[in-house]
């Protein structure tokens, strides 16, 4: 892969990510929340980012960073990313702890708060599966399977709560963005089914 082509993947990546975000930066709705509120959305966008780039770096598909030194980064992100859900939803509770127990106990009013505690919960699970994967001995097929699962309802479930809310993303690049964390779960999918396929033992 040349330097040319590396330069532009990762220029596009930057730009793909840093766009909503900017966009997000000049909503006027900014003017109408305090600043933990803010910062709290702004938390659940970077998560949406840092979902966007771990099925890159799990495959190795990122230039400069093969699949050992992305997993290895990869790991690092999934710490980051449970970090930014818990600022996302620490910065909720602040300012409206009643909403988010509602949405904890699946009582909420509004769909969005479903599945986005559906994706905090699928995230929290795969960061402890990983975390305690070398102790419980689990064998690497059925570890790529669960990891990728719950990663999967991860993705799903924050596509769908970002695309609910109607808050300080602009909507056409918020779709797009999101439409992108898709496709790049899908890669990994696609990739893993073809890894299980081909490691099947064939049959005489």
């Amino acid at each position: 892969m040349t330097r040319v082509r590396s330069a532009l993947i990762w220029a596009t990546l930057a730009l793909v990510v840093a766009a909503p975000i900017a966009f997000a930066t000049t909503s006027p709705l900014l003017a109408w929340r305090d600043g933990v509120y803010a910062a709290s959305g702004f938390a659940g966008m970077l998560a949406l980012a840092v979902l966007l780039a771990q099925p890159l770096l799990a495959g190795g598909y990122l230039p400069g960073l093969p699949t050992r030194r992305g997993r290895y980064v990869h790991r690092w992100l999934g710490v980051a990313l449970v970090a930014l859900i818990a600022l996302h939803v620490a910065g909720l509770w602040m300012t409206s702890a009643p909403d988010v127990i509602d949405a904890l106990l699946f009582a909420s009013p509004t769909p969005f708060s479903v599945w986005g505690v559906v994706a905090m919960w699928a995230a929290f699970a795969a960061a402890t599966l990983a975390a305690f994967r070398a102790r419980l001995r689990i064998p690497p097929k059925t570890w790529r399977i669960g990891h990728t699962g719950l990663a999967v309802i991860t993705v799903v479930g924050s596509v769908v709560h970002a695309l609910l809310i109607e808050g300080t993303m602009e909507p056409l690049s918020k779709a797009a963005f999101c439409i992108l964390v898709a496709l790049a779960m899908a890669k990994v999918v696609f990739d893993l089914r073809v890894w299980v396929l081909l490691s099947r033992p064939r049959r005489s």
